[in-house]
């Protein structure tokens, strides 16, 4: 397996992730997707979306705001408690979360690390709304996408007559004050999750809790990661957040080059059982509980968050399944998993992304044999316009030899590239290159767009 390292020279190289503010010496923890990079995230929010919300019955799809007001925060024990524990080196001054330094690691300034008692930090960007900057107009940028459909659920509920179980699913930004954000897009401190809060009654949460496993590492493999490369962990009780009952993490191996096996993987989701914890705190009467068994009865909410239950004649609490994702994890596991050297003969290699297609940033790409023939040329914008209008994002390029265009869409992870050479002008069909196999077939241009689509699909 490759690891981070070609990834994220390959990244800067063609375009698909540079560091955040690069121009001004950067920004720790933030990362610009470029031109290749916006197209293959946006892919991978499709297709989560199309999965989760499209192909079922039972989902909602939600888009609430960024900022919070403090209540929302408050109540959902994020003030209280949404908290790293931060250590300092006193020799080399640097700051480390106090779980993930090893006390006998090498200090920069010689011998181990010295390092202060752990305090804890929390991790929310605090700002202020309105022209007066004081106590009473703090606002926090989200540092998770859930609240934002546990404090709509009576909104979706009314709107939509849904009965349970059934889900609110969201794809947005989150934002995290990382002490230490590190391994390129995998821990950083701006990112987007995609998350849905399935919603079911009691008692049968446990068993929708495994479909929910299964079904989001179905999602992983059937997009291509293979399933060597994924791993199911489940958290022990003393990992688990106050008020889950369960946690799966689905794991992924980030880090190959680790010479333990155990330490190659860590998490790109997790999917939770929270109860109904979080309907508990914020539903007008209610109340948070936190870990301590400090009590903040909710005095504040506006609307009950229940659900009646037509069966029983009676309003409940429906219980909470949570699987959450990050999109920057997923993208870097989906290339991770992608990304092949192969040596197409002696002496002479080629990158290639095999990306699913319906991740691939570009889908198809059109050459033309020579750019200095004006009905080459003209016959080449005219195939690119017929496959953009098909759907399918098509990018026309000239400025290499054929050779090279090629090896440059393998390394992109175009799936099929369309040659357009003297042959055409006479019986209107061009060489159509298959990215993973390198094999070439002649194609009449009237049945590109349905070769393409039989190809790629427009469902996945």
């Amino acid at each position: 397996m490759v690891d981070l390292d070609k990834i994220i020279s390959l990244c800067k190289r063609r375009g698909f992730i540079f560091q955040g503010s690069e121009q001004y010496g950067g920004l720790q923890g933030t990362w610009d997707y470029g031109p290749l990079g916006v197209e293959l995230k946006n892919n991978v929010k499709k297709a989560w979306w199309r999965y989760n919300v499209y192909e079922r019955d039972d989902m909602e799809g939600l888009d609430s705001s960024i900022l919070l007001n403090r209540l929302v925060l408050k109540y959902s024990g994020h003030e209280a408690t949404f908290s790293d524990p931060m250590v300092d080196c006193r020799k080399c001054k640097k700051r480390f979360r106090a779980d993930q330094v090893d006390p006998n690691e090498k200090c920069s300034e010689g011998g181990t690390h010295d390092l202060t008692e752990p305090r804890p930090f929390n991790l929310m960007f605090k700002t202020t709304y309105g022209p007066v900057a004081d106590e009473n107009n703090i606002a926090y940028l989200r540092p998770e996408t859930a609240q934002g459909i546990f404090i709509n659920f009576k909104n979706v509920l009314d709107s939509t007559n849904r009965k349970l179980p059934f889900g609110i699913a969201q794809i947005g930004k989150s934002f995290r004050n990382e002490i230490t954000p590190k391994n390129f897009i995998f821990r950083v401190r701006e990112f987007e999750q995609m998350e849905i809060e399935y919603f079911v009654m009691p008692g049968e949460d446990e068993k929708c809790h495994q479909e929910w496993v299964e079904a989001r590492k179905n999602w992983y493999i059937r997009y291509g990661i293979k399933p060597e490369n994924i791993r199911l962990y489940n958290q022990k009780k003393e990992e688990l957040a106050h008020y889950a009952k369960a946690t799966v993490d689905i794991h992924y191996r980030f880090f190959p080059d680790r010479p333990e096996e155990d330490k190659q993987f860590d998490e790109v989701e997790g999917v939770a059982n929270r109860t109904d914890f979080d309907l508990s705190c914020h539903t007008k009467g209610g109340k948070l509980v936190l870990a301590d068994g400090r009590e903040f009865p909710n005095t504040d909410a506006t609307n009950k968050l229940t659900y009646f239950d037509p069966k029983t004649n009676q309003h409940l609490l429906p219980y909470v399944i949570e699987p959450s994702c990050g999109v920057d994890r997923a993208t870097l596991a989906f290339m991770m998993d992608a990304y092949c050297e192969e040596e197409v003969k002696e002496g002479d290699t080629r990158v290639v992304l095999k990306l699913h297609p319906a991740l691939a940033p570009i889908k198809v790409a059109v050459l033309p044999l020579k750019k200095n023939n004006e009905d080459i040329k003209a016959t080449a914008h005219k195939i690119k316009k017929i496959l953009l209008g098909s759907g399918f994002r098509t990018v026309y390029d000239d400025t290499a030899g054929i050779g090279k265009l090629y090896r440059r869409q393998d390394e992109v992870g175009t799936p099929f590239c369309v040659t357009v050479d003297f042959q055409t002008l006479e019986d209107q069909t061009v060489t159509v290159r298959d990215r993973d196999t390198m094999a070439q077939e002649r194609v009449a241009i009237d049945d590109l767009k349905d070769y393409v689509a039989k190809r790629i699909g427009h469902n996945d």
